[in-house]
């Protein structure tokens, strides 16, 4: 298996002999408009891709799309990727997904197995209360496969019982959160920080995890520099924060 973080949520992984693409979002630096109601007014994504869209994708076989908020999927994205080609979604998405012209979806309500790899859809809370609510439904998905070590992508969630049911035995042997603790003015965080990606690491204390989502957009306010600093202070040997365009094999 291997795993590169391209930008913020944006990975790719080969697995099985097959290249996912999760959650694209391709936009040049400053191209879009800022998340309103932060504690900056900085245009998104902070940073340019490191790689052009054209290597992105030339050998992607399919895509995971966890939701569609348009840091996960943005419009340059929908104008590139081929509308032929495969996207694994959660139910809530199919529809948007099809009405903007992708003729192959799968929307994965539980299970789906494809070429020998089981994806599993978990839940998530993409924030807490009234503003949770309002974030819409969130999911990640478990990948199996006899061949390869299990992946989970936990998608836009903060701890929860959704995240914990994921993590029980046989927990995944990597997992990639979604951390820059992204908040807005008013309520609480809405992705994981550092109490919630320590818990996951306690909780999955085998478990090999990568923390993306992090410097890429206005709202998430965790650097990598303050996470890899508490992981070093604290002991965290199982969690890594790669830099863009980094690359993993397990």
């Amino acid at each position: 298996m291997k795993i590169q973080l391209i930008r913020h949520a944006t990975v790719k992984i080969s697995m099985n002999q097959y290249h996912f693409l999760v959650d694209p979002m391709f936009s040049s630096k400053g191209e879009m408009d800022p998340v309103g109601n932060a504690a900056n007014k900085f245009r998104n994504p902070l940073v340019e891709l490191p790689l052009p869209i054209e290597t992105i994708l030339h050998d992607i076989d399919a895509v995971i799309l966890t939701h569609s908020h348009r840091d996960h999927f943005d419009d340059a994205a929908i104008k590139t990727i081929p509308k032929d080609l495969k996207i694994f979604c959660q139910p809530e998405d199919e529809e948007k997904l099809r009405g903007l012209g992708f003729s192959n979806v799968t929307k994965i309500k539980e299970e789906e197995n494809w070429n020998g790899i089981r994806f599993t859809r978990t839940g998530g809370q993409h924030g807490t209360g009234e503003l949770g609510k309002q974030m819409g439904p969130v999911s990640g998905f478990i990948m199996d496969s006899a061949e390869e070590p299990s992946l989970y992508i936990a998608g836009d969630t903060i701890w929860c019982d959704e995240v914990q049911e994921a993590l029980t035995e046989p927990s995944p042997e990597i997992i990639i959160l979604n951390g820059g603790e992204a908040q807005f003015l008013t309520g609480d965080p809405i992705t994981m920080g550092i109490k919630d990606i320590e818990r996951v690491s306690e909780e999955a204390s085998s478990s090999k995890i990568i923390v993306v989502h992090m410097e890429s957009w206005n709202h998430c306010l965790l650097s990598r520099e303050e996470l890899r600093e508490y992981i070093a202070k604290n002991g965290l040997s199982n969690v890594t924060v790669p830099s863009n365009g980094e690359i993993f094999e397990f």
